[in-house]
C-alpha cells in the first residue's frame, strides 16, 4: 500500500463535528445499560463529596473508556471528541474522572466489587458470557496474580515482588467452561511485596459465591492454581464450599516420598510436546509419563483437617545441556512435576486430571490481555485509586466479551480484547440527524460489518429509540 498520487493529499483539518471514532461504543454501552451497571454504582457506591456525585455515569465512563482503549486518565479524553456528545450523554473530563478514584477507600473498592460482580451476572443473564443453560460439564476457576509493573517513587504501595519487577500485585478469579472463555469473577489489587496466597481463600470463596448464584450452579467446579496457592486455608475454603481443587504442590519432603513410592510400572506415557501417535499400537511415543498414588495433604495439621485426595505426578527426562552430542546416560535421570487433587477417579482418570491441570496457563493470556488494554498502567499514585480502576478494567473485560457472544462470529467471543476492540468498538462513523433521530453512517466494505449489525441488532433493534 502507498499514498495515492492521483489525488494526493494536500490537507488534514480537526473540524468535523459529526465524526465519532468508536462507533461500537453505541452498542456495547446499551449492552451496559441493559445489565444495570449505571444503576448498581448508583445503588451501590457512596464516594464522600461532590466528587463523588453522578457514581454511575463516571463508573460508566471509565468502563467506556477503557473499552476503546484508555489506558489512563489522560485518555479519557477520547469520549468527548466529534460528535461523541450527541450520542452519549455524562462523558466527564478526565480530571474530573481523577478526582473520583482519588477519593475512593477501601470500602469504596468493595463497593466497587460489588458492582462488578453484580454486572458479571446481569451480562450473564442477558448474553452467554458463561455459556447456555443447556450446557453440561464442569466450571473452571483459576486462581493466579501477576505483577503489573509502576515507575516513580510515588505509587503507594509498589515494592518489588517474586518476579524481581517493581509494582503492584494484582489476585483475578477467572472462571470458564468448556463452551465459554474465561471471564473475571474477582480481582483484588494488594501491594507488590505481598505474598501470593493472601487473601486468595477469600478470593476463592467469592468466585464460588457468584458461581451459585448463576445460571452454573448445581454443576461440578473444579478450582486450578499453582504451587504458591498451596495452603490449608484454599484448600479447606473450596471443599467447604462443595468444589474440588487442582493445585501444584511444592517438592517438600512428604511430596518427594510419595512420588519415590510410585513403581516403575505404575507411569503411563502421554501425549505431551513432540509427541507421535503410533497407529499400530494404539499409544503415544512420548517421553513424557503420568502417575498417580493416593496422598493425604497437610499432615502437619489435626487428623481431622487433613485432606485426602491424589498426588498426580508428571515427569520428563532431565537432559544435561553440557553432554556431548552422542553420549549416553549411566541412567534416566527425571524432573517431577506433581499436583494435588479431590477429584473422584471415576470423573477424571490420571491423564485427563493431567491435561485439565496444565490448562490452568490460559489464566496466563487473561493476565496479558489486560496489561495489553487497561492495565498497561496503574495511573493513579493513590493506591484506592489504582484499586478501583483494576475493578473498572476487569468490568470492561467482561463488557467486551459479552458483546462478542452476541456477534455472528464464535471466534470473537473467545477472542483477546484488542481484536474486539478493533473489529467491533474502533468502528469510525459519522452521525446524521432525521427525524430528531441519530443515524450512525459506518464504512463500507468494513470486513466485520456482518458481526458490528449483529451486536447493534441485539442491543438497539430497530428503529432505535432516541438517545
Amino acid at each position: 500500500m502507498q499514498l495515492s498520487h492521483t489525488r494526493p493529499v494536500v490537507s488534514a483539518t480537526f473540524d468535523e463535528p459529526n465524526l465519532v471514532a468508536a462507533a461500537g461504543l453505541v452498542p456495547l454501552m446499551a449492552l451496559a445499560r441493559k445489565a444495570g451497571l449505571r444503576e448498581l454504582a448508583d445503588e451501590r457506591m457512596s464516594v464522600p463529596t461532590d466528587k463523588g456525585a453522578n457514581a454511575g455515569l463516571k463508573l460508566s465512563s471509565l468502563v467506556a473508556g477503557m473499552a476503546a482503549g484508555a489506558d489512563s486518565i489522560d485518555d479519557m479524553a477520547l469520549l468527548r471528541h466529534g460528535g461523541m456528545g450527541k450520542v452519549f450523554t455524562g462523558a466527564y473530563a478526565p480530571s474530573t474522572l481523577g478526582s473520583f478514584l482519588r477519593s475512593f477507600t477501601f470500602g469504596h473498592v468493595r463497593q466497587a466489587d460489588a458492582v462488578a460482580s453484580r454486572f458479571l451476572l446481569n451480562l450473564a443473564e442477558h448474553t452467554e458470557l458463561l455459556g447456555g443453560r443447556q450446557d453440561a460439564g464442569t466450571v473452571i476457576v483459576d486462581l493466579d496474580d501477576t505483577i503489573v509493573e509502576v515507575h516513580g517513587y510515588q505509587k503507594q504501595g509498589a515494592a518489588f515482588g517474586y518476579s524481581g519487577i517493581r509494582g503492584l500485585n494484582a489476585l483475578l478469579a477467572t472462571v470458564c467452561t468448556a463452551q465459554a472463555a474465561p471471564v473475571i469473577a474477582a480481582q483484588r489489587l494488594r501491594k507488590g511485596s505481598v505474598g501470593s496466597p493472601r487473601g486468595a481463600a477469600r478470593l476463592a470463596a467469592d468466585t464460588l459465591a457468584l458461581i451459585g448464584r448463576s445460571h452454573l450452579a448445581g454443576r461440578d467446579v473444579l478450582v486450578r492454581a499453582d504451587s504458591a496457592f498451596y495452603s490449608h486455608a484454599l484448600v479447606t475454603t473450596v471443599l467447604t464450599a462443595g468444589a474440588d481443587v487442582s493445585i501444584t504442590v511444592r517438592m517438600d519432603p512428604a511430596v518427594k516420598r510419595a512420588i519415590a513410592g510410585i513403581a516403575e510400572d505404575a507411569w503411563t506415557t502421554i501425549k505431551y510436546t513432540d509427541a507421535v501417535y503410533d497407529e499400530t499400537t494404539g499409544t503415544w511415543i512420548s517421553k513424557a509419563q503420568v502417575a498417580e498414588i493416593p496422598f493425604t495433604a497437610f499432615v502437619s495439621k489435626k487428623k481431622t483437617e487433613q485432606v485426602p485426595g491424589r498426588l498426580i505426578v508428571r515427569r520428563i527426562p532431565e537432559l544435561n545441556p553440557k553432554s556431548s552430542p552422542g553420549q549416553q546416560t549411566l541412567f534416566d535421570t527425571w524432573r517431577f512435576h506433581a499436583f494435588f487433587t479431590t477429584t473422584a477417579p471415576d470423573d477424571l482418570d490420571m491423564v485427563a486430571a493431567d491435561q485439565t491441570h496444565r490448562r490452568h496457563a490460559i489464566i496466563e493470556n487473561v493476565h496479558a490481555d489486560l496489561k495489553a488494554s487497561a492495565l498497561a498502567h496503574l495511573p493513579s499514585g493513590v493506591f484506592t485509586a489504582n484499586a478501583a480502576w483494576l475493578v473498572c478494567a476487569v468490568m470492561a473485560f467482561n463488557l467486551t466479551r459479552a458483546a462478542a457472544t452476541l456477534t455472528a462470529a464464535p471466534a470473537l467471543a473467545k477472542a483477546a480484547t484488542a481484536t474486539i476492540r478493533r473489529t467491533l468498538i474502533n468502528v469510525p462513523a459519522r452521525i446524521a440527524t432525521s427525524a430528531r433521530r441519530l443515524r450512525l453512517h459506518l464504512p463500507t466494505n468494513w470486513p466485520w460489518a456482518k458481526n458490528w449489525t449483529a451486536l447493534y441488532r441485539a442491543e438497539l433493534p430497530s428503529p432505535a429509540p432516541a438517545t
